[in-house]
């Protein structure tokens, strides 16, 4: 069966794709040109703010009304800062000082970033309320624990972001923060009865419907008392019946990456996943960030001949490119601020800086960073006390290829600052911070989702709420080590 033009062009406009480098190849401005929504930038297409705006601009060379997608959350999921952390505190550390008038700041400052880039619209923020103290992919990227709190405040990231003409993406629908596995690499259950859902996880989703976010997306997480066996991205019980029926959503709704095992290993392959999406009532369709040519033309041509084969309805794709273009045209004029405050984010990760017991016991100190693993959705992005220090010795180890006797050898007499993500979830480390405590002052930063683990004898402990540049400057500053 041959594709139809007009159902193919009418599939590319619910489609985002992707490609590698810090230059558009002439397939990525071409599909443009026939009608694709438009495309997510990651890292690798971001080197600095000058390239970007270049590279957005001739995104906008082969379609005006492109839509540019990128993921930046602040905190510990950045693509503007990937090279060197992001110069906000994310959402954690938001939660942490909960003045939602500062969230919308940051977002507003976060807005204006993408804004001067050319980027229209941003797959933040994530509003899940993270339950699950060891959840794999939201932890310090979510407002918090209480779903007022976070509700709270993601209205304010919204208002803020959306002042600059920046599309808001409130994720991930229905809440992915009770999970305790990686939908990048798995299909997670959180297997509650509804009545759970409407009071911890979906609250923050009234919210950004409320604050007038212009997208939400959805998760590739299973609810069996929702979704049955399937995904929520596969769900119209989820999609079209809870978030348009019950909470009148009528922005565009975003798939999370069609690539992710959730979605395509449920479904069989990506195209299958996209025709899924768009029968459940989703309207733009990431692919992911592995893509070519090729898959979105396979993507393309799956969605036309669902049409002509009756799977999908053409009222339905048609819609679905509708709600597109109108998130287009509202995200085509950036409103920049008249002035920036360069000293926000510091600001703002000072705020959520939480000290317990006496830094002033742990004087030039040896540093000893351990080294941690990173979600997909973080990718590696630096972080950490080093590039703040003032002189002060640094060594990055691996907690279990390390020893106590190592470490206290090397410091000599002086004591030891500890630094981590989650240090409690390694008995290595906790066993090195532990060993190291009985013997010497020794002080605890802990840069990950903190947790009630407090090590006997440890002078100092300090929680950062997240690991962001902001974050570790904030952390220097509070034990008296950052330079100047």
């Amino acid at each position: 069966m041959s594709t139809d033009p007009g159902l193919r062009r009418l599939a590319l406009h619910t489609l985002l794709a992707a490609f590698p480098g810090p230059s558009a190849p002439d397939w990525a401005l071409e599909l443009l040109a026939d009608g694709l929504a438009g495309h997510t930038l990651f890292g690798t297409n971001v080197a600095d703010s000058a390239q970007l705006a270049a590279l957005t601009a001739t995104l906008r060379s082969a379609r005006p009304d492109a839509l540019i997608a990128i993921d930046e959350e602040g905190g510990d999921v950045t693509r503007l800062g990937h090279r060197t952390g992001s110069p906000y505190p994310g959402n954690a550390a938001l939660g942490a000082v909960d003045d939602p008038e500062l969230t919308r700041l940051v977002y507003a400052a976060i807005g204006a970033d993408l804004a001067a880039a050319g980027v229209n619209l941003d797959l933040a923020p994530t509003v899940d309320v993270n339950t699950a103290d060891d959840n794999p992919i939201i932890g310090t990227r979510s407002f918090g624990a209480d779903p007022a709190l976070v509700a709270r405040h993601a209205g304010a990231a919204i208002t803020g972001l959306e002042s600059t003409g920046v599309a808001a993406c409130a994720k991930h629908f229905p809440g992915h923060g009770a999970t305790v596995s990686d939908s990048h690499l798995e299909l997670p259950t959180v297997d509650v009865p509804l009545s759970v859902l409407r009071e911890r996880d979906l609250p923050p989703f009234a919210a950004a419907v409320a604050a007038g976010a212009q997208a939400v997306m959805s998760a590739h997480i299973r609810v069996p008392a929702l979704t049955g066996d399937l995904p929520a991205t596969f769900s119209r019980a989820a999609l079209t019946g809870l978030l348009r029926g019950e909470y009148g959503f009528r922005g565009v709704i975003v798939t999370d990456a069609l690539e992710m095992r959730g979605a395509a290993g449920a479904a069989g392959s990506i195209p299958l996943a996209a025709v899924a999406a768009l029968s459940a009532g989703a309207d733009l369709l990431c692919i992911g960030a592995e893509v070519d040519r090729a898959l979105v033309e396979s993507v393309a041509s799956e969605i036309a001949a669902s049409v002509q084969d009756g799977r999908l309805p053409a009222a339905r794709l048609e819609e679905a490119a509708a709600r597109t273009a109108a998130l287009a045209s509202w995200s085509s004029t950036p409103r920049l601020p008249a002035t920036r405050d360069a000293g926000l984010g510091v600001a703002a990760a000072r705020r959520a800086v939480v000290v317990e017991g006496s830094p002033g016991d742990l004087g030039s100190p040896l540093v000893v960073q351990f080294v941690a693993g990173h979600s997909i959705a973080e990718g590696r992005v630096p972080w950490g006390l080093k590039p703040h220090l003032n002189g002060t010795e640094f060594v990055e180890v691996v907690a279990g290829e390390s020893s106590p006797e190592a470490l206290a050898a090397r410091a000599g007499d002086r004591p030891v600052v500890v630094v981590g993500r989650r240090i409690h979830n390694s008995p290595a480390a906790r066993d090195i911070v532990e060993r190291l405590a009985a013997t010497r002052p020794v002080g605890v930063v802990e840069m990950g989702w903190p947790s009630s683990w407090r090590p006997e004898g440890v002078r100092a402990f300090v929680v950062t709420h997240g690991a962001s540049l902001a974050n570790s400057r904030a952390a220097a500053e509070a034990l008296g080590l950052a330079a100047h």
